[in-house]
């Protein structure tokens, strides 16, 4: 098989990629810039430096035939850019740009990368009375691409596999996300201040990450979108305290000095009970697992 990906670079796209290869699997491996590159040299991966606003031109340097269409390429995933609603909708666009594209080379499947902010942007958007912060753009714009996709796919006869990620983190992420942003504070014994973490959530390790994606590219079904995570959602107060006890940390977590406007997601959208029927997905790496080895990475890499 042969599969391409694009943000082939980024933190889980280049995870997919590895899991790919290990697997057999040729890829053409497509990012903006892959200096410095997280990928290794490997006679089954191809690079192409090219971004995804120009990803018609594809087709014009692909010579061979490919089954897999994987999908991570997002400008602004995070950062200032994250609220920019210009940049954010355009990001859309550019998702339906590359599922016709996938479909004009003769990919069979487009499997793309959303987010379970999906459901949240949902609820802030028609609930009463929620008041959404800036960062909804994001979600919105997620939304919005499975939307546009979802028709087109079907029209087009391309099988369209929608994938939720919940929260990944792991070795290899520099963001300032919520495990490391957290993790950080422990590492230099700074104050522990939260929302009152009632919220549900869920988090899955970046290894765990890879290898639902290469599943679904294998057994995904067309028009189902699949729930990437742990399978043991919970209310974020007792991953934080899961954190605390793993890292042996002296200060005590401080619920309640941050306020949180968003909205709590009820515990079975986080099921990840189709993934595991149609795929047999089973996650590997425990919670304090990753936690201890994330812990360890960021220990080394943010003091290079």
């Amino acid at each position: 098989m042969r599969a391409i990906v694009t943000g082939a670079n980024g933190f889980v796209g280049s995870n997919l990629v590895k899991k790919l290869v290990k697997n057999n699997i040729e890829v053409l491996a497509i990012d903006l810039s892959f200096n410095p590159s997280r990928l290794e040299e490997n006679q089954l991966i191809e690079k192409v430096e090219l971004s995804i606003d120009s990803i018609h031109s594809l087709k014009d340097k692909v010579n061979k035939e490919y089954d897999l269409f994987y999908h991570f390429a997002w400008v602004g995933s995070a950062g200032p850019l994250r609220t920019n609603e210009i940049i954010q909708t355009n990001n859309a666009v550019w998702t339906v740009a590359c599922l016709k594209v996938a479909h004009e080379i003769g990919c069979k499947k487009f499997i793309c990368a959303g987010s379970i902010m999906e459901f949240e942007s949902m609820s802030n958007t028609y609930e009463q009375e929620i008041r959404p912060a800036l960062p909804n753009i994001y979600s919105a714009a997620k939304s919005y691409a499975h939307q546009l996709c979802k028709p087109i796919a079907n029209n087009l006869g391309i099988d369209l596999i929608w994938a939720y990620i919940t929260n990944a983190y792991g070795v290899g992420e520099k963001s300032p996300r919520f495990i490391n942003s957290t993790l950080r504070k422990i590492i230099r014994n700074e104050p522990l201040e939260f929302t009152s973490g009632t919220q549900n959530y869920d988090f899955v390790y970046i290894d765990d990450v890879a290898k639902a994606f290469y599943l679904l590219g294998i057994k995904g079904k067309a028009n189902k979108g699949y729930m990437i995570g742990s399978g043991h959602a919970k209310p974020l107060r007792e991953f934080i305290i899961d954190i605390c006890n793993v890292t042996g940390t002296k200060n005590p977590p401080l619920f309640g000095n941050i306020e949180y406007t968003g909205v709590n997601l009820d515990l079975n959208v986080y099921s990840i009970k189709e993934l595991e029927k149609d795929c047999g997905f089973k996650c590997e790496v425990s919670f304090e697992d990753g936690i201890l080895m994330t812990k360890k990475w960021l220990e080394v890499v943010d003091y290079e």
